[in-house]
């Protein structure tokens, strides 16, 4: 029996292209695309359905951490104040996600606001490199 071909590896990004401080992921994407084009980088918005592998990595901006920093839970953050739908965010949907199941394994390369595009760059390089087989 053959085996099948290795799926290529899905990284969600979030990120809020209006919000400086949110923007990161987001602006660097062409270059990460273009060092690991066996990777599929998925621009994901919260707020919309998602179709997600049950083992997910993100990119994300993460508030009050100083250095990039590598999540392997979602416990470790807490949710935000929502008043209305609009409030519902990516962590909101991540934990309803691996409430139901839908999500077994993740991991979270959290980036903080307002680390210089080229050293976030340099991080998420080495840090893919170093998990790729």
């Amino acid at each position: 029996m053959l085996d099948e071909p290795a799926k290529p590896m899905t990284i969600l990004i979030f990120g809020n292209p209006d919000l400086l401080q949110d923007s990161v992921p987001l602006k660097i994407l062409p270059r990460l695309s273009k060092q690991f084009p066996k990777i599929e980088f998925k621009v994901i918005d919260p707020n919309e359905d998602w179709s997600i592998p049950e083992d997910i990595t993100v990119i994300d901006t993460v508030i009050n951490i100083k250095e990039p920093k590598i999540f392997s839970d979602i416990e470790s953050f807490s949710l935000p104040p929502r008043l209305t739908m609009h409030d519902f965010d990516a962590l909101t949907n991540m934990k309803y996600l691996k409430k139901i199941g839908k999500i077994k394994k993740i991991k979270i390369i959290g980036i903080p606001p307002e680390m210089p595009e080229d050293t976030v760059l340099e991080f998420l390089t080495a840090t893919l490199r170093s998990s790729q087989p």
